[in-house]
């Protein structure tokens, strides 16, 4: 497997997980009501910070997406609400979802 493809995969693996931490948010709020007010937003603000764009445009002032293996901030901020949103598993599998 070459480098570009192990990332591509890398950033599959994130958006999944960013995908069943909504889920998880989802289904903890209807059934505890633990969340609290911002709480939501938080989870939104952190999946964009932890975006490879944002972090290298940081960090080295341009981007370089075939370097990529979490995800864009719009691309993680986009699957943590699809899981919160639906708080349904089935629509969640980033390993088929094309585009991403």
């Amino acid at each position: 497997m070459s480098e570009e493809q192990f990332n591509q995969l890398s950033v599959r693996l994130e958006l999944q997980a960013d995908f069943l931490a909504g889920v998880w948010a989802h289904h903890a709020q209807r059934m505890q009501n633990i969340l609290e007010a911002g709480d939501i937003e938080e989870g939104m603000n952190a999946a964009s910070a932890v975006g490879d764009d944002h972090i290298q445009r940081q960090a080295q002032g341009y981007v370089v997406p075939e370097s990529f293996t979490h995800g864009t901030s719009e691309q993680r901020l986009r699957w943590f609400l699809k899981g919160y949103e639906t708080g349904d598993l089935n629509q969640g599998d980033a390993f088929r979802a094309n585009p991403l």
